[in-house]
């Protein structure tokens, strides 16, 4: 392959707002290879037969995505330990607390300050303690990390019990229920069930993977017709994010609805293309759940007023109703955050106890709005000391194992990413001034995503903002791409100056699927033995 300049690509400056209804050149809307074959003989359909036609309709990375995320995102699923994912313990208890109608953060007695949690059933606890013991208690290589599996299974054989004990969540009852409904659902069906505890905890988990599968479906088909689409799918089966949808966490809906608006403001804005009914429904739906799923990413969801009222085919009043979702957005944000505020000030617990009264969210406010200088020196530092760290996380840090998915997945997820940006369309549609605000918006989005730890996380006069992770940059990297790929000409094409198809959609799909072996084979080696 050679790579090849745009001639008509826009200069670095501001255009006519007309480029945003300007159509799009037709080697970039050209479909996927399955229907141009089928545009150009009818006879190739029998030839190809039921796969073929399964592509044409659905999408290649549609149906890569559902195979490949089902399979690991099982595998992930049934591999991790009980409670061994990110926060598991107390992402559990807040998912069972709304799971029985336990929507607003609920204050707990703790002796050592403020804290919020719930009740759980004490067989459930019972197998969280023991959880939280094996994994803070490792042995050295190259021992096992799991010390012994049929206490495992002694515990999850338990029935669910009707006493229940209090459990400390105040990191995750600051969550919005939104996130949790998922696993809520999969609670409730054990429980109707009448499943024991691996039974409750492994439908919980598949509820959640059950979710990601359909909310992200729907944005990668809502892209079948042009090359990007696998570029979100490279983003949707990152090993991190396959895990999570394995685990019990709010992440995975987060991720999930931040990928499908993602996909859908690409279409709209980079791309240009109208928006169908059930698109523009979930767009909508997904501007007001995404900003009370996780605060962080609500910047994100506000983009949608950006996108053009003619790409939702709306004309006279309706052309305010992007406008109104977003506000509703907004509004949902402000509110949940005025609810969730007093969880900040116990927030320290989760630290080493000569911490526990360190990290008091006010104080630091007001340190970064008196002193701005020391604040942009801490966040220096932190880039300085942890950046290499984060750059491994985002494509995977898998749990409380803390295991680091090994350098071939990284590689694989890189070779994903290069060939999937070079065939990419040229984003072309929309206007400088657009693109700008996008990217600024992009911007935003990664700086609070280190104040928000900054306040919530870090304690005063600490040398570093404490507890970024690579992961919570997953949701922004489509659309940040996006904006990269409307501002780099440069392209993947072949020797006769054609942006090939077949051969990179192979090329991402198996390095995807390189990426998820290696993690998972590298997990269960190392927690398993």
């Amino acid at each position: 392959m050679t790579t090849s300049a745009d001639p008509t690509a826009t200069p670095d400056k501001d255009v006519e707002e007309r480029a945003d209804t300007a159509p799009l050149p037709a080697t970039d809307t050209a479909p996927l290879p399955a229907v141009d074959a089928e545009a150009a003989t009818g006879a190739d359909r029998s030839a190809k037969g039921f796969a073929g036609r399964l592509v044409t309709r659905l999408g290649g990375a549609t149906i890569a995505f559902t195979l490949l995320a089902t399979i690991f995102g099982a595998l992930f699923t049934v591999l991790t330990p009980p409670f061994w994912g990110h926060d598991e313990i107390t992402q559990f208890g807040r998912a069972y607390q709304v799971a029985h109608g336990g929507f607003l953060p609920q204050r707990i007695h703790d002796d050592r300050g403020i804290a919020y949690g719930g009740d759980v059933p004490s067989s459930i606890t019972k197998l969280m303690g023991y959880a939280l013991q094996d994994y803070t208690t490792n042995p050295d290589e190259p021992d096992p990390m799991v010390a012994d599996p049929g206490r495992y299974d002694q515990l999850t054989s338990a029935a669910v019990s009707d006493a229940t004990e209090p459990v400390w969540f105040t990191n995750t009852a600051a969550y919005s229920p939104v996130p949790y409904l998922p696993a809520a659902i999969g609670i409730r069906l054990g429980e109707l069930f009448g499943l024991d505890v691996g039974g409750l905890l492994l439908l919980t988990r598949l509820a959640g993977l059950v979710a990601y599968l359909a909310v992200i479906g729907f944005g990668l088909y809502a892209l079948r017709a042009h090359r990007v689409q696998w570029l979100a799918f490279t983003v949707a089966v990152l090993p991190i994010a396959v895990f999570q949808a394995g685990t019990v966490t709010a992440d995975t809906m987060t991720n999930a609805l931040a990928i499908l608006v993602s996909a859908l403001l690409v279409k709209a804005v980079f791309l240009g293309e109208r928006l169908g009914r059930a698109e523009i429904a979930a767009l909508l739906t997904a501007t007001v759940l995404l900003p009370v799923s996780k605060p962080t990413y609500v910047l994100l969801a506000l983009l949608v007023a950006l996108v053009p009222a003619d790409r939702f085919g709306f004309s006279g009043w309706r052309r305010g109703i992007p406008v109104g979702f977003a506000a509703a957005g907004g509004l949902a944000f402000a509110v949940w955050m005025k609810i969730a505020a007093p969880t900040g000030d116990g927030m320290g617990l989760m630290r080493p106890p000569h911490q526990w009264h360190s990290v008091r969210p006010g104080d630091q406010l007001s340190g970064i709005l008196r002193d701005p200088p020391e604040f942009v020196h801490v966040f220096g530092e932190s880039i300085a000391l942890r950046d290499q760290r984060w750059f491994s996380q985002f494509f995977g840090e898998l749990g409380f194992a803390y295991v680091d998915v090994p350098a071939l997945s990284m590689l694989a997820c890189l070779l994903a990413f290069a060939v999937s940006l070079g065939v990419a369309e040229r984003m072309t549609a929309p206007a400088f001034r657009r693109t700008l605000i996008f990217a600024l918006t992009m911007a935003a989005s990664v700086a609070m995503i280190y104040v928000t730890l900054y306040m919530s996380f870090t304690p005063v006069g600490y040398y570093i903002i404490d507890g970024v992770q690579g992961r919570y940059f997953v949701p922004l990297a489509i659309v940040t791409l996006a904006v990269l790929l409307r501002w780099m000409p440069l392209r993947l094409t072949d020797s006769a100056e054609r942006t090939p198809t077949v051969g990179p959609a192979v090329t991402v799909l198996v390095a995807a699927s390189v990426a998820l072996v290696a993690a998972a084979a590298k997990y269960y080696t190392i927690v398993w033995g």
